[in-house]
């Protein structure tokens, strides 16, 4: 993202995976982990929306973290259609949250749909051991059409291109409609959000600064 920007790699279920850790210049309030577009379509962790939601988040206080999905960059392995990408993220979790560190999982796109199912793999073992859930989640233009995208927490953000061409506007208003989950939609925006990003930034800083939190 910029020269500070820090990249190692972290030990994946397909081999390495390559990460982007950028910090606040205090203490940071949490890790955000951010995912990726669709790896078959040119998604990268240095996406420009992703990138976006990295400075987001450190502009809030948190440390942002993305990573490359298995096979693109210097992360090993291949596509898995969806299941070991999130396996991959949770490794990227495991590897770099700190012991009840208050986590932020989001993502655009397919990486969305990553964030979701990260974010419900997460609750339910808080359920189940007594780990600590995501604290908040962000969605930007979910692939709610081609994927799974799971239901997620009430307090959710999501966001969303009045003119996406990709995931329909109407797509996401069904998937959020028997959760009564609400969608801040930008008007005018398409799925990459080409010539909207600071104005995606504002919505994500704006919207998060609002909430309770640590």
């Amino acid at each position: 993202m910029n020269s500070s920007t820090q990249r190692f790699h972290v030990a994946g279920p397909a081999g390495a995976i390559e990460c982007a850790f950028d910090a606040p210049a205090a203490a940071p309030r949490g890790l955000a982990l951010l995912c990726h577009p669709h790896p078959l379509h040119g998604g990268t962790m240095d996406n420009k929306v992703v990138q976006t939601l990295a400075r987001a988040f450190v502009q809030l206080g948190y440390a942002s973290l993305r990573f490359n999905f298995r096979g693109i960059g210097a992360s090993q392995g291949a596509w898995d259609e969806g299941r070991g990408e999130i396996d991959d993220a949770l490794a990227v979790v495991a590897a770099r949250r700190g012991a009840g560190q208050p986590l932020v999982v989001g993502g655009f796109s397919f990486g969305g749909y990553v964030a979701s199912q990260v974010a419900a793999r997460l609750a339910a073992a808080t359920v189940a051991t007594g780990a600590v859930a995501a604290e908040r989640v962000v969605l930007v233009a979910p692939a709610v059409t081609n994927f799974e995208t799971a239901a997620v927490p009430a307090d959710t953000l999501v966001v969303h291109g009045e003119a996406d061409d990709v995931v329909p506007l109407s797509a996401v208003f069904d998937w959020a409609r028997p959760q009564a989950l609400p969608v801040t939609v930008l008007p005018g925006a398409g799925h990459f959000f080409h010539g909207q990003l600071s104005v995606l930034k504002q919505i994500v800083v704006g919207a998060w600064a609002a909430r309770p939190g640590p």
